[in-house]
């Protein structure tokens, strides 16, 4: 299909398509910092998302000096005055987003209002995030319907505006892996190397963001660099780079498996949180279900909180979770057919973002299940699956519906299909109930 195997020059013809989807693209940007910054400025710090333990981490390397503070010496912020109490942070990621954080934004200790300032560079990683994302639909001219059919998801990500307006380390995540995408859809179209510097800013700012970030990121860019080296377009000189790129992005991970003996260390606080946690849910009274259960039960929860909410579901809010359902079984459908394609030699740069990032996505979501389940037997916990931490490659899912899309020759089918993509979304939004 010509609009998704685009020319690499611009034709004088296809300069408005462009236009319109540049437009689009900064509507859709705007609208992200001016909701979530609206949410910035009400939020309660203790409502979702873990936020008074992220601004405690903060706070934490503001009041020590220490950029790299040891996990088992972090304490709590009390929510309402923002002083440490006595309670253990149960956060066990490295430290350097919350050093920038600490760097960037005023202090927090005893200045609850400081928090907006940091909210408001979160903001700036999402947003960042959304406007690589986009670019990818600029740079491949997709045709507005098409665009639309891409954008419209990604403007449409139920925890996005929340998630944005917190201090969370999912947001940079999100920046990283979206930087990462655009970096190495650009390789695949163009294979210059700026393009590969860039994919590798991506994985540096996902990877020291979380250890999910370095997967996703960094299994998205591996398997784009297989492909590249099994078509004979892999350069020697890129090696250099990406061993340095590789180690930095490591360091972090290797650093808490010297010190505490895992990547995502048992802290005190963790303990306590995974112990405390499953016994106020009773959960720690309940017989441990099968691997084969719980990995059932994980994918439900996973599919429940793709639109987390406060209060009990409703008939309604249940009846919508029909519509992302539908949009994964158009994404696996679409992986399909790139996968097809790559076999036949005929792919373009979707089919392999697609493969890699659907690739990578898997990979990354067997290894949390095994991590979950662990958990689940030692503990009783039953609070893992969040689909906010696969935030860096969500752009799969639209770009494997384009694919999808691709392989359909029916009219009728394709109308109905893009129909779908760009309003189920906008209807889930609405009806899946309010956000965290």
């Amino acid at each position: 299909m010509s609009s998704l195997s685009p020319p690499h020059a611009l034709p004088q013809a296809q300069r408005p398509i462009a236009t319109t989807n540049m437009r689009g693209s900064v509507f859709i940007v705007a609208l992200l910092i001016v909701v979530a910054t609206l949410g910035a400025l009400r939020k309660d710090v203790t409502q979702g998302f873990d936020e008074v333990a992220h601004a405690s981490y903060v706070a934490h390397i503001q009041h020590t000096g220490e950029c790299w503070p040891t996990l088992t010496d972090m304490r709590m912020l009390e929510p309402v005055q923002f002083t440490f109490t006595d309670a253990p942070n149960y956060l066990n990621h490295p430290s350097p987003y919350y050093a920038l954080l600490a760097l960037l934004g005023p202090t927090l200790e005893g200045h609850p209002n400081a928090i907006i300032v940091h909210r408001l560079i979160n903001i700036a990683f999402a947003a960042l995030g959304v406007a690589a994302l986009l670019m990818i639909g600029i740079y491949a001219r997709f045709s507005p319907p098409l665009f639309c059919a891409y954008a419209v998801p990604l403007a449409c990500i139920p925890v996005l505006t929340s998630l944005a307006g917190a201090v969370n380390n999912d947001n940079a995540a999100f920046a990283g892996g979206a930087v990462t995408m655009l970096g190495a859809w650009q390789l695949i179209a163009t294979g210059r190397a700026r393009w590969l510097a860039l994919a590798l800013v991506g994985v540096l700012v996902a990877s020291w963001a979380k250890l999910t970030g370095l997967m996703l990121a960094g299994g998205l860019l591996s398997g784009v660099l297989l492909w590249l080296a099994g078509r004979g377009r892999f350069r020697m000189p890129w090696i250099a780079p990406l061993v340095l790129v590789l180690a930095l992005a490591a360091a972090p991970y290797i650093v808490l498996i010297v010190q505490y003996g895992s990547p995502t260390p048992n802290t005190p606080g963790q303990l306590a949180l995974l112990h405390d946690g499953a016994q106020l849910a009773g959960w720690d009274n309940t017989a441990h279900m099968t691997p084969l259960g719980y990995t059932a039960y994980f994918l439900g929860s996973f599919i429940l909180e793709w639109m987390p909410i406060l209060a009990p579901r409703n008939a309604l809010n249940y009846g919508a979770l029909v519509i992302p359902v539908i949009a994964a079984l158009c994404a696996i459908a679409g992986i399909a057919w790139s996968l097809g394609r790559i076999a036949r030699k005929t792919e373009t740069a979707l089919d392999v973002i697609v493969v890699a990032g659907a690739l990578a996505f898997a990979a990354t979501l067997l290894v949390h299940i095994v991590f979950s389940y662990q958990r689940h037997v030692g503990f009783g916990w039953m609070m893992d699956a969040y689909p906010r931490y696969y935030l860096p490659l969500i752009a799969v899912v639209p770009l494997a519906g384009l694919s999808l899309l691709d392989a359909t020759t029916q009219p009728r089918v394709r109308h109905l299909l893009i129909g779908f993509f760009v309003v189920g979304p906008i209807v889930f939004r609405l009806l899946a109930g309010p956000l965290q």
